[in-house]
């Protein structure tokens, strides 16, 4: 049975209103997807990244789920899905020269991350591209 669009042998977790720009969580998303969680949580805790912390922190979460509620074996266990978008932004003003002002925005971002049981999929080798002479 699925719910939510989540099968059995899957797991989600959620983090909400994180104070980075999408873009730059996005980078860290990428270095993650696909890889099985062990290699994961290295990766992340190594990372110079500010967000990777907080990336970091939603797989130990994912981790958890799996393991309490769906009993499923941490060593099979892969990121399936890692996906970020935008929250709200907050708006500041900065005065600017001659009396005028200058706006500041200052993102938030949602982190979704999807956790499957199983053997990761290998990823495909592009082929090489033939040199011109």
């Amino acid at each position: 049975m699925t719910r939510y669009g989540i099968k059995d042998n899957q797991v989600r977790a959620f983090n909400k209103m994180i104070r980075i720009s999408h873009q730059k969580l996005n980078l860290v998303c990428d270095m993650v997807r696909g890889l099985p969680v062990d290699r994961a949580v290295d990766i992340l805790k190594f990372s110079k990244k500010r967000v990777s912390d907080e990336v970091l922190k939603t797989l130990l979460s994912a981790i958890a789920n799996a393991e309490h509620n769906k009993n499923l074996p941490v060593d099979t266990l892969f990121v399936k899905e890692i996906w970020c978008g935008k929250a709200l932004t907050m708006k500041r003003i900065m005065p600017g020269p001659r009396g005028s002002a200058r706006p500041i925005l200052k993102p938030f971002s949602n982190l979704t991350i999807v956790l499957e049981s199983g053997e990761a999929p290998a990823k495909k080798k592009e082929p090489k591209a033939k040199k011109a002479k």
